[in-house]
C-alpha cells in the first residue's frame, strides 16, 4: 500500500473531493467526546451548587461555550475527513484544553476563570490551525478554509483578552466573543455559511449530535446514583429509593423520546435557516437535559411526603418544557420519518402544559403528587404516541392492502 493512502499518513481532504467518504464516527472524535463526559458532570455539579439566578447564568454561559467548542471541532471533522498522525497530535492538544476547562469549572466565577478562559482560547486557536493546515496543503482551494481560520484566529485573540482583565468586563468580552461566532456563520454575504463547500456531512453531524445527546442524559444517571451513594443507601427510607428508581426510568424515556423523533435525522435540506436551526435546537436539547439531570437528583433529598426541593422543582419543570420544544423544532427540520404522524405538535404542547402546571404547584404539594404530575408530562410523551401507532398500524393491517 502507497504511504499517503494509508489512513496514518493520508492528508486530510474535503468529503466533497472523496470517492469513498461515509458518515461514520472516527475513533478519535468519539475519544474527544470522554472529555466532555468530566465537563458536563462538573457543570452540572456547578448548577447543584448554585441554585441561584447567578448560578444558572454562569451555567448557561458556561455550557455554550463548551458546547460550540466541541461543535465547531465536529464540523471540522466533519467537513474534511482527518485521520493522519499529525491530526492525531493536534486533537491530542485539543483533548488537553478541555481537561483544563473542565478542571476550572467549580471556581469559574473566581480563580479558575483565567484558566478557563486562556484554555478556551487555545482550543480555539488549535481549530484555526486545523482550518490553516488544510488551506497550507492545498487541500481547500476556494476562501473556505482560509476565512475560517482567520475568523477562529481572531476570536482567540479576542478570548485570551477576556483572561487577563478585570470583572465585568472579561466576562462581557468573552460572551461578545461567543455570539462573534455565530454570526461569523450566519450573517449574509459575509458568513461562512454562504461558501458553498461549507456543508458538513449531515449523516456524520447527526451522528455526532445523537452521541454527544447519549453522553448529557447519561449524566442523569451519574447525578442520581452518586447523590444516593453519598447519601448512603442504606440510610434512606423506602419511599426514597422508589423516588431514585422513578429518577432513573424518567432518564430512559428522556432517552427514548428523542432516538425514537428525532435521534440521526438529517436535516430535510440544506437551506441556511434549515441548518442554523437544527443547530441551536439541538443546543438547546442538550442544555436542558443537564438541568433536568440535576433536578432528578433531588429525587433522593425528599420522601414523598414533603414538597419537591422548590429549586430543583423549578429547573427540572423549565428544563422538560425547553426539551419538548426543542425536540419539536429539531423534528420540523429533519426528514420525516413515520413517527412523526404519531409526536404530533399536541402531544408535545401536553407535556409542556404538565410541566409548567407542575412548577405552579409543587410548593404546595406532597412531592409524590408532583412526580406524578411531571411525570405524567414526561411518560405521556411516549405512551400516546406509541399506543396511537400501535391501534392505527393494526386497523390499517386488519383492513388490508
Amino acid at each position: 500500500m502507497a504511504l499517503d493512502k494509508h489512513p496514518m499518513w493520508k492528508a486530510p481532504q474535503h468529503h466533497m473531493d472523496s470517492d469513498h467518504q461515509h458518515d461514520h464516527v472516527h475513533w478519535i472524535e468519539l475519544f474527544y467526546d470522554l472529555i466532555h463526559v468530566v465537563i458536563i458532570f462538573l457543570l452540572g455539579n456547578y448548577l447543584s451548587d448554585h441554585l441561584n439566578p447567578g448560578g444558572f447564568a454562569v451555567f448557561t454561559g458556561v455550557f455554550i461555550a463548551v458546547w460550540f467548542a466541541w461543535a465547531d471541532s465536529s464540523v471540522f471533522n466533519s467537513l474534511y475527513v482527518s485521520t493522519d498522525i499529525k491530526h492525531r497530535f493536534i486533537m491530542s492538544s485539543q483533548i488537553v484544553t478541555a481537561m483544563i476547562m473542565a478542571a476550572s469549572i467549580p471556581n469559574i466565577h473566581e480563580k479558575g476563570w483565567v484558566y478557563f478562559a486562556l484554555a478556551y482560547s487555545a482550543n480555539r486557536f488549535i481549530t484555526a490551525y486545523l482550518y490553516y493546515r488544510t488551506d497550507r496543503l492545498g487541500i481547500e482551494e476556494t476562501v473556505l478554509a482560509n476565512k475560517v481560520s482567520k475568523n477562529f484566529a481572531a476570536l482567540a485573540v479576542l478570548f485570551t483578552v477576556s483572561a487577563i482583565i478585570p470583572a465585568p468586563y472579561n466576562y462581557l468580552l468573552f460572551a461578545l466573543g461567543i455570539i462573534s461566532i455565530q454570526l461569523l456563520y450566519m450573517l449574509p454575504k459575509i458568513g461562512v455559511l454562504e461558501c458553498s463547500r461549507f456543508l458538513p456531512r449531515l449523516g456524520h453531524m447527526s451522528e455526532r449530535f445523537a452521541l454527544l445527546v447519549l453522553i448529557v442524559l447519561g449524566e442523569g444517571f451519574f447525578k442520581l446514583v452518586i447523590t444516593l451513594s453519598e447519601k448512603g443507601i442504606y440510610k434512606v427510607s423506602s419511599d426514597v429509593l422508589v423516588n431514585f428508581i422513578f429518577g432513573g426510568i424518567s432518564v430512559f424515556v428522556l432517552c427514548w423520546i428523542y432516538f425514537d423523533f428525532v435521534g440521526n435525522g438529517k436535516p430535510k435540506n440544506t437551506k441556511k435557516w434549515t441548518l442554523v436551526s437544527w443547530w441551536l435546537a439541538h443546543l438547546l436539547v442538550m442544555l436542558a437535559a443537564v438541568m433536568i439531570g440535576v433536578a432528578l437528583s433531588g429525587e433522593v433529598k425528599v420522601g414523598f411526603w414533603e414538597p419537591y426541593p422548590l429549586k430543583y422543582a423549578t429547573i427540572g419543570c423549565i428544563g422538560l418544557t425547553v426539551y419538548l420544544l426543542s425536540l419539536l423544532w429539531i423534528q420540523k427540520n429533519i426528514e420525516y420519518r413515520v413517527a412523526h404522524r404519531f409526536a404530533t405538535a399536541k402531544i408535545r404542547f401536553l407535556g409542556v402544559f404538565l410541566a409548567l402546571l407542575t412548577l405552579v404547584i409543587v410548593p404546595f404539594v406532597p412531592s409524590f403528587i408532583g412526580n406524578l404530575l411531571w411525570g405524567s408530562a414526561l411518560f405521556s410523551q411516549i405512551a400516546i404516541p406509541v399506543t396511537k401507532a400501535y391501534f392505527t398500524f393494526q386497523k390499517e393491517e386488519a383492513s388490508g392492502p
